[in-house]
């Protein structure tokens, strides 16, 4: 299973190529994409997507949330900005889940490198 971030689903709609958007392509072809599932509701807030995107983007599985996400993203945020890192509440939450389920996530957002201490593997 490989989740994914919305900058990477955004540029995929948006007709992007390249190295990161092939993988993605080639996870959403063997049905072992995944979103976190706050990218969903990041996604969906986008008064601009199309219906075609809309159906696609509901028709992934998301990943669970395991006993004591809450808490452990909290802690993972808290344990970020003691150390001087931007640690944004979303980012947090997309980390975290992906961290509890061993899912790499396909991302552009470079702040998601500061998590990686934390366990997160990045495609």
């Amino acid at each position: 299973m490989i989740a994914v971030d919305t900058s990477s689903l955004s540029r995929f709609f948006d007709g992007s190529q390249d190295r990161s958007i092939g993988v993605l392509r080639d996870a959403l072809r063997a049905g072992i994409a995944v979103l976190p599932p706050i990218v969903l509701t990041e996604l969906l807030s986008n008064d601009r997507l199309s219906l075609e995107a809309q159906i696609a983007i509901k028709d992934l599985p998301l990943l669970p949330l395991r006993e004591a996400y809450w808490e452990r993203a909290g802690t993972l945020r808290a344990s970020l900005l003691r150390a001087g890192h931007k640690a944004k509440l979303a980012d947090c939450l997309i980390a975290q889940s992906c961290i509890d389920s061993a899912a790499p996530l396909i991302t552009y957002d470079r702040d998601f490198r500061h998590f990686a201490a934390a366990g997160l593997r990045l495609l």
